[in-house]
């Protein structure tokens, strides 16, 4: 393998199409609990991916993201449950609504930074699991909310089967989205307010709109995440809907290397993974997660990315020693 090879596009190519062809076939060779996770999965994927924009892209230290997660499975759940649309129209409530309580903290997100930010957030994420357990008459309070199975054009989805090809696609949909708006204008922007506000206003940059559109843009994302999950299952607790929550999705985001969608997505898999490992033991997740960050952030601050960008580095500088010896 040359060099450059695991940096090029055809390098991400081929990942890519290794990627399609498993999930092609895991249908047909795989049980349905192993289905359930590559589903769950997924909606991580797309979680991480929304958190990656606001806090990856920006810089804005964001901790609802539980809350947005929340807001689309109860949205695209009631609705479901009232008139069974097209799972599509149900999702997209969930994202819109989520999209409009977005840009209200994006709002917030002008007058603070940092700490204080963070602190906003994880009050706005709490409040809003509290709605969740206390407004018994549309969410059914702590007994957690039944939900009708999705529907499209009179076939239901009743199990995780039928859910696998709708949840890969709007994932794969979400992926691309997400790449495409690291690469546009908007992306650059993004990044030149995570550098600094006064460079980006310099730049001729609308800090106060591109921060807004992060928040407005990372909530949607968890929004349709949040549809996605009801696809595949019919219960929700708002127990699971805590900071528990945030700090799964922030450890996917952190350890798989701010700023890198490929950091995101592996994170996502690995500690979706690993999430799904410890279900047995509730009560040490946060400790696990909160011990492993406190190791990344000690040790590989920029995350799992980082190994495979020293990697190419390390490769480049052999192949340019190379090049020169034979010159």
């Amino acid at each position: 393998m040359s060099a450059s090879s695991i940096s090029s596009p055809w390098w991400d190519r081929t990942v890519l199409l290794a990627m399609a062809v498993v999930l092609a076939v895991l249908p047909f060779t795989t049980s349905g609990y192993v289905l359930y996770v590559v589903n769950l999965l997924m909606v991580f994927t797309v979680l991480a991916l929304g958190m990656h924009l606001v806090i990856g892209e920006t810089g804005q230290f964001a901790l609802s993201h539980a809350a947005f997660f929340g807001i689309g499975i109860y949205t695209a759940g009631l609705i479901n449950n009232q008139w069974q649309p097209p799972f599509f129209v149900s999702i997209l409530a969930g994202a819109v609504l989520s999209a409009v309580l977005g840009w209200v903290i994006g709002l917030l997100a002008l007058r603070m930074r940092d700490i204080y930010l963070a602190l906003a957030t994880f009050a706005f994420g709490e409040a809003m699991q509290w709605v969740f357990l206390n407004w018994e008459r549309v969410t059914n309070g702590s007994n957690g909310l039944q939900m009708k199975p999705a529907s499209l054009g009179g076939y239901q989805l009743m199990n995780d089967l039928q859910a696998y090809p709708f949840v890969v696609a709007i994932a794969a949909l979400m992926l691309w989205l997400t790449v495409a708006l690291s690469r546009s204008r908007l992306g650059s922007s993004f990044r030149a307010v995570r550098e600094s506000d006064v460079a980006a206003i310099a730049m001729g940059v609308n800090t106060r709109a591109v921060k807004v559109t992060a928040f407005v843009l990372s909530a949607a994302f968890a929004g349709v995440a949040g549809g996605m999950y009801t696809l595949f299952t019919s219960f929700i607790h708002p127990e699971s809907l805590g900071f528990q929550t945030t700090i799964l999705i922030l450890t996917m985001v952190v350890v798989g290397g701010l700023g890198s969608v490929r950091g995101a997505v592996a994170g996502a898999i690995v500690f979706g993974l690993v999430s799904e490992l410890l279900r047995q033991a509730p009560s040490y997740q946060e400790i696990i997660y909160g011990g492993i960050l406190m190791l990344f952030m000690m040790f590989l601050p920029k995350g799992m990315a980082s190994l495979f960008a020293a990697r190419r580095k390390q490769q480049r500088a052999a192949s340019v020693a190379v090049m020169e010896k034979q010159a």
